[in-house]
């Protein structure tokens, strides 16, 4: 963590010579000044997302091609090692003792706000949901920071690792040091340790016929960071999606243990339909969606069927088209809506009919969105 150290030491700047943050904190001291958005465009010409090529988690590698790439590596084997990548889990885990497993997980995206403070906030909140989607619990991250060093100025990297550790001080985990490049796109986000019991883990594997689906959030914040980028997000839709984005998933995961789920994801950059295929696949099973069940973000079906649509959402579309059973009625917008690439999406957990319905009422915007069956790994939408 050598470069990462000698570069916070150069952005505390005067802050520890007056008694702030000690060597290999985070946070930026109190007296630094942390430019907002205006000042971006004050400085740079450009809003911040302009300096990215896509928008959070829409900028992932798509999910077959990834797959194709994963193919050709041997998956690791070890007795402790409870959870690897074979079955497209979202973290790895590894026992420790018969009480403790340790679950470790990274993620990190280009700006999907204009907000400095805001996208790091957003990013940390990302990262740290698939340590909540194991059934785990955060203990530590390290940062991940890509910066364009001529371009934009250290005080606004300072506001992006500021806005992390306000999701660290939330969730209760620590955010301590990390590494840095010089990059011409900006990039953010953690590395993320946690723990969970080695016999209470929610895995990819875990859905069973007669569970009911539970969607803990709301879809379109694809879309929604799409129109950020393009400038014609309305204000009431991106403050809405800013929230849910900020909104840890912690209390969700608490209610998918406590109703008995084995089976859970969180729902990412490969939208509710592509995570739900690695589900069904891994567990073996055939799920099938209620369409009109599936909470959206208000306006953004507008937005999908104005085009608005962005490439990782339509990869997504693509990739899922093969195990799909679309029913009558079923519209190309409802299921570009079901592809849509989430940034800090809510969780997607199965449970017995009953008590998905008692998580689902402790749960603000949650919902019950179809069911699993016997089957192989194909999807019905009704």
């Amino acid at each position: 963590m050598g470069a990462w150290l000698r570069w916070a030491a150069r952005a505390r700047g005067a802050g520890e010579a007056s008694g702030g943050a000690a060597p290999g904190a985070v946070a930026p001291a109190p007296d630094l000044p942390l430019p907002g958005a205006t000042s971006v465009i004050a400085v740079t010409g450009k809003r911040l997302t302009e300096f990215s090529h896509g928008a959070g988690c829409g900028c992932k590698i798509g999910p077959g091609r990834l797959a194709d790439v994963l193919a050709a590596l041997t998956p690791a084997q070890h007795p402790d090692l409870l959870v690897g990548t074979e079955t497209g889990d979202d973290a790895a885990v590894w026992r420790l003792d018969a009480e403790r497993a340790l679950v470790a997980t990274t993620d990190f995206f280009t700006p999907i706000v204009d907000d400095a403070r805001t996208w790091g906030r957003i990013a940390a909140t990302n990262a740290v949901s698939d340590v909540y989607a194991m059934g785990g619990r955060p203990l530590f991250a390290l940062n991940l920071v890509a910066w364009p060093t001529e371009d934009l100025p250290d005080a606004l990297l300072a506001e992006v690792l500021a806005g992390g550790a306000d999701a660290g001080r939330e969730c209760g985990f620590a955010v301590v040091g990390g590494h840095s490049i010089d990059d011409p796109e900006p990039k953010y986000g953690l590395a993320v340790v946690g723990e969970a019991h080695p016999d209470r883990l929610l895995t990819n594997t875990g859905l069973r016929p007669g569970d009911a689906l539970v969607l803990t959030k709301p879809l379109g914040i694809g879309i929604t960071t799409t129109a950020v980028k393009r400038g014609v997000a309305p204000a009431d839709l991106l403050e809405r999606a800013v929230e849910l984005m900020c909104t840890p998933n912690a209390a969700a995961s608490a209610a998918a243990l406590a109703s008995g789920a084995t089976g859970c994801t969180d729902v990412t950059g490969f939208g509710l339909l592509g995570h739900l295929r690695k589900m069904a696949a891994a567990s073996g099973v055939d799920a099938e969606l209620d369409v009109a069940a599936v909470p959206l973000l208000g306006g953004v079906r507008e937005l999908a069927e104005s085009g608005i649509v962005p490439g990782g959402t339509r990869r997504n579309r693509d990739w899922v088209d093969e195990v799909l059973d679309a029913g009558p009625g079923v519209t190309e917008t409802d299921l570009v809506l079901l592809s849509d690439a989430q940034t800090s999406g809510g969780l997607l957990f199965g449970a017995e009919p009953e008590r998905a319905r008692e998580a689902v009422e402790g749960l603000p915007g949650a919902a019950i969105i179809g069911w699993v069956s016997e089957g192989k790994g194909r999807i019905g939408i009704r």
